[in-house]
Parts: C-alpha cells; structure tokens; sequence
C-alpha cells in the first residue's frame, strides 16, 4: 500500500535474480555455479596439459644434459643441424688434409735425407777426380786406388736411387711423377699438390761410364760430376721448397680446422649452465603439477556436498 512506510517486494518477472553472496564477495550467478561438473573436469585437464608440457620439457633438459648436446637429430633443429653436418664435413676435411700434407712432408723429407746423401758422394766424387786430375804426382798405383773408390761411390749413387722409398712408393728410380696430395677438404685443383721426384740414378746423372783411370779421363770426371751435383743439388732445392709449401698448408689448415670445430660447438653443444637452471625449474614445476592434478582430480567431489 502507498503512504504506509513499508518497501514493496520486487515484482515478479521470469527474470533471474542474483544470490548475494557472503559480505566482501561479490555476487555469485548460475553460471559460476554451473563450474561444479561432473563429466568434464577442466581444471583436472588444464593441469594435465601444464604437467604434460613440463615433462616434455624435462625430457629434453635431461636428453641434452647427458649428451651434451642441445642438437642430436634433424627433428631438434632441421637448419642448424644442416648447417652443423657442414660444418662437421669441412671440419673433418680438414683434419684428413692436415695428415695428408704431414705425410708428404715425411715422403719428402725422406726424399730430401736421400738426396742428401747423393750430394755427399759426389763431392767425395769431385775430390778423387781433381785428385787424380794431377797426373804429375799420381802412380798408377794412386789412380787404380781412386777408381776403385770412384767406382764404389757410384753403385753407392745406383743403390740409393733404386731403393729409397716410402712405404712400397720408389721414389729417387724416376717412377714418382704427377703424384697428388689432396690437401683441402674439397675437390679443387687450388686444394691439390702435383708432387714429383726426378731420378738421381747414374744415367740420368750422366755417371755411368765415368772413369778416373788417368789424367785426362779425370779431368773429364771433373765436369761431369759437378754437373751431376748441380743437378741433385737443383732437384734438393725444389723439394725443400715443396716441402716449406706443405708444412705452411698444415699450419694453415689447424688454424682453420680449430675454427670450424669452434663454430659447430657453438651451434651443437649445449649451454650447461643454462640447461641446469631449467632443469632445475622443470623440477620445481613437475612436483607441483603433480600436486596440482590431484587437487583438480578431487573437485568433482564437491558436488556430493550439495546433496
């Protein structure tokens, strides 16, 4: 009634009402009621997702972690692990052209010790040839002595060039000619050495009929084998250079080689430091996750208390 003091009832009009909630919270509606379900648990799948997403995560901490690499296949990172095989490739190129350029260096300098010696025996050579060149104080007897060595020291020439060798690979005999050393980790002409070794045999030395029987013969000698050690001296000369060339190449590709392995930890190895400190998290977040999933398993529950 009007005028009486009293507050009229709210009208009804099909229209839903809110509940007032307890003082400081609000009001609460069907709809947030509507969250106390039985057949579809959100939150327990929510955090199962979460927890399923952790030990993902962990999973792969711990796979990097014990192998120390944060790139194992294809399927963690398809660019970098391209980029990586290249890098691996040219790396162990590398370190298969430095050995080979060490190899040639110990061929050569097996060479170069060999030569060595030949010059040694050619300038005893000169020396009984001007000996023996001085008719005027030698006997017969002096120059049959100096031919019998003169002679000696040339079979000593013949051995050496017949036998030196690396491995099964005469060397000295003429047959080492246009032999390659590939030292680069690709195939270009500018990666690879043509590496030969002229023969230092009597023949090609123009030694094999020299004699020191007599004065006039000796001074013949003498021409001769001052050619031949020009010739062994010239060849020396061109295999030390060979041998400077490939010992630069070596020095050249360890600097290079170090590089590359350099570049490919960056991209491969893992950051242990950093790889512990999310496995640490991953820990943390499982254990609750966990606890989390359980609690989200029990609500449903609470459905029973409104019965």
């Amino acid at each position: 009634k009007e005028g009486d003091g009293k507050p009229s009832a709210p009208a009804v009009t099909g229209q839903r009402v809110p509940i007032t909630a307890p003082q400081g919270r609000g009001l609460l509606s069907e709809e947030r009621m509507s969250s106390l379900v039985v057949n579809t648990n959100i939150s327990a799948i929510d955090a199962y997702n979460n927890l399923n997403a952790t030990d993902k995560a962990m999973s792969t901490a711990i796979s990097q972690l014990s192998s120390g690499l944060q790139i194992q296949t294809a399927a963690d990172n398809p660019a970098g692990y391209v980029v990586s095989q290249d890098l691996l490739s040219q790396s162990n190129g590398y370190q298969q052209a430095i050995s080979n350029a060490q190899n040639g260096v110990s061929m050569i300098q097996t060479a170069s010790g060999a030569l060595n010696q030949v010059s040694s025996i050619l300038q005893t050579m000169n020396s009984l040839a001007i000996n023996s060149a001085n008719g005027a104080t030698n006997s017969t007897q002096s120059l049959n002595a100096n031919e019998q060595e003169f002679t000696a020291l040339q079979n000593q020439i013949d051995q050496i060039a017949n036998t030196t060798s690396f491995g099964q690979t005469n060397l000295l005999d003429g047959s080492f000619s246009g032999q390659v050393l590939q030292v680069g980790a690709f195939d270009n002409t500018n990666q690879q050495i043509s590496l030969s070794f002229s023969a230092v045999n009597l023949p090609t030395l123009g030694l094999s009929t020299v004699k020191i029987t007599s004065g006039t013969a000796a001074q013949t000698a003498i021409s001769v084998v001052q050619s031949a050690l020009s010739t062994v001296d010239a060849i020396a000369s061109k295999v030390g250079a060979t041998q400077n060339e490939l010992q630069a190449i070596v020095s050249n590709l360890t600097v290079g080689q170090q590089n590359l392995t350099a570049a490919n930890s960056q991209l491969v190895d893992v950051n242990m430091a950093h790889e512990m400190t999310t496995f640490s998290t991953d820990q943390i977040l499982m254990q609750s996750g966990v606890a989390m999933l359980a609690q989200a398993q029990q609500a449903p529950a609470l459905v029973l208390k409104l019965v």
